[in-house]
């Protein structure tokens, strides 16, 4: 058996989820070795609302650290079924297994587990380069799509920095979603897609995007936050049902895609949104940078050296990312075509939106819900 990799002291930089996750599985396997994380928000504070996870991942995580998935599960809220909802029809497609879990409660779940093994959190850093660091074995890059890591040494990771067309805003609301919900609604301005789920039991997160074109016919970029979330809770006010949209510094902004050549430089390695990003509509960001996370700890597991080590984790984690990158991308375009969509039935978009990145064909959805695919063949026969 390999030994693993020896390291006195570990950096890593973005107490997000993914941050936190891994100073967990380094001190837990390796409770000799030193564990900082840096943080430059203060402890209690967050963005967004609600994190969502696949049953796959939820196993992963598990598998990884069973102490803290124990907690997790217990406030998380589980579900199988996406909805599409579109012309006030609501198509359901069961046999896909989803956890929510509130983003605040998820970090206050994992800093509790860092403190608890030994795992030094420093809060309200705002570091203005890695001089500033501590001298350490190993840097870990989790600190997001603005990496300070990635940006201080471009050449070394080669990234490749690009932009999605639509605009989107990330609210919460007290209208519970009992499933991963798409809703479509259109006004005299243009199109609306909403992305929605239930990630506590009186709180649901709810996202909305709309084309450049609708951005502009409708204000948007003139209006203020609470105008603007005002205008959606009357566009969506027959799904949200009476209740309100809830802001958390929420704005508009538009899906940075980022991918890097190289993930690794040396002792600094990157996980999560500072080494890719995946458009939310396929899965959050969240869940990949965990398991970036959980794949760069067993490589440290299973390697005598940091170089070997960090080599087994590019070289095996990355054309997973690729693939992944590829069909988000696929997923990101046919939200940025929403006009089109309007036009089709309910059940004839339900599928499409199942469809549409390429990872789920036929045989995978007939798996799943047979009795959605038999009534989109019924439908399809008869149009």
């Amino acid at each position: 058996m390999n030994q693993h990799v020896s390291l006195g002291r570990v950096v890593i930089l973005g107490g997000g989820p993914a941050g936190l996750y891994l100073a967990i599985l380094i001190k837990k396997r390796c409770p000799e070795t030193e564990v900082t994380v840096y943080e430059r928000n203060p402890r209690g504070s967050t963005f967004g609302w609600g994190v969502v996870f696949s049953g796959r991942t939820m196993q992963h995580l598990e598998a990884a650290d069973p102490e803290s998935y124990a907690v997790l599960k217990g406030i998380m809220r589980t579900w199988e079924n996406v909805d599409v909802v579109h012309r006030n029809e609501t198509i359901s497609i069961w046999g896909n297994r989803f956890s929510g879990v509130a983003r605040i409660g998820m970090l206050k779940v994992l800093q509790g587990r860092c403190e608890d093994l030994g795992v030094e959190l420093v809060f309200n850093k705002e570091l203005k380069g890695l001089d500033e660091l501590p001298s350490h074995d190993l840097l870990v890059a989790a600190d997001g799509v603005n990496s300070l890591v990635r940006s201080t040494c471009p050449d070394a990771f080669s990234p490749e920095l690009g932009g999605g067309k639509n605009f989107y805003i990330w609210y919460g609301t007290h209208h519970i979603f009992d499933g991963l919900t798409l809703t479509f609604r259109q006004d005299q301005h243009g199109v609306y897609a909403a992305h929605s789920y239930m990630f506590s039991e009186d709180t649901s997160t709810f996202i909305v995007e709309v084309e450049p074109e609708t951005f502009e016919k409708a204000g948007f970029g003139a209006m203020s936050e609470p105008e603007a979330r005002a205008h959606l809770e009357q566009v969506f006010a027959p799904d949200l049902c009476g209740h309100s949209l809830m802001s958390n510094a929420s704005r508009w902004i538009q899906f940075r895609v980022v991918k890097n050549q190289n993930w690794v430089d040396g002792k600094r390695v990157l996980v999560g949104d500072a080494a890719h990003t995946a458009h939310f509509s396929i899965g959050s960001g969240t869940k990949l940078a965990l398991e970036d996370c959980i794949a760069l700890d067993r490589s440290l597991a299973t390697h005598s050296t940091l170089d070997a080590a960090l080599a087994h984790y590019e070289s095996t984690r990355k054309p997973i990312i690729d693939d992944f990158q590829a069909l988000s991308g696929t997923s990101r375009a046919w939200f940025e075509d929403l006009h089109p969509l309007m036009q089709m039935e309910p059940i004839e978009l339900a599928y499409s939106a199942m469809t549409r990145s390429g990872r789920i064909d036929d045989t995978v959805l007939e798996g799943r819900d047979a009795d959605f695919v038999a009534a989109y063949r019924h439908w399809l026969a008869r149009a």
